[in-house]
């Protein structure tokens, strides 16, 4: 499939954010920045997902209308960064997770957002994506990030637990609020701010921008 108009501006990344990984069951998915191509493969993400995790990433029932799977799928890659996990599936690739960062709106934390698809959630993925991209951010100069999560999410709190070091933790109404930096991070300066606001939409489905 040919991806040259999709390219058009991402020719800038690393190597490191187009990359193949074999999962826990041996699958190999593509691990790729978005592109606005990709925003009805979004569409059909968020069709395929179980109303428990549609719940769990947007802390709603409702799912991704034509206008939101636009806005998702056009980034900046610097302030605003999306990446996709993708499988070849017929003639067109078959998005199963994605993971973003978006400005939280509370000084310089980015906000992050993942979402795997139900069927290929404990194959390692969303630690993958995780991984990936708090490591895309701190090559664009992010070192502090938020997430808001469901409490009762135990998965995604778990999996934020094995990949970043949190600073500051507040659980109100049901939903727990994060802020961290990447594992192997310099430490925050004395004098940085420690605390987010839920804003948009909301992290495996972690919630957030």
């Amino acid at each position: 499939m040919n991806r040259d108009g999709d390219d058009a501006g991402i020719t800038s990344l690393g190597s490191l954010e187009r990359q193949v990984v074999t999962l826990a069951n041996g699958a190999s998915v593509r691990l790729r920045p978005i592109v606005p191509a990709d925003a009805p493969r979004l569409l059909a993400l968020c069709q395929r997902l179980s109303p428990h995790t549609v719940y769990e990433r947007f802390f709603s029932p409702r799912r991704l209308r034509p206008e939101d799977a636009h806005a998702l799928a056009n980034v900046d890659y610097r302030r605003r960064m999306a990446l996709v996990a993708e499988i070849e599936r017929g003639p067109e690739p078959e998005v199963i997770g994605v993971a973003r960062y978006a400005p939280s709106g509370e000084g310089d934390i980015a906000d992050v957002a993942l979402v795997v698809e139900d069927r290929w959630q404990g194959l390692g993925l969303g630690s993958t994506l995780l991984e990936e991209l708090l490591r895309a951010g701190a090559r664009r100069g992010i070192s502090r990030f938020s997430a808001d999560v469901l409490t009762e999410n135990g998965r995604a709190l778990r999996l934020l637990s094995r990949h970043v070091d949190v600073t500051d933790r507040t659980t109100s109404d049901g939903v727990t609020s994060l802020v961290f930096r990447r594992r192997g991070d310099p430490p925050f300066s004395s004098g940085a701010a420690a605390s987010a606001d839920r804003v948009g939409m909301p992290a495996v489905a972690l919630g957030g921008s």
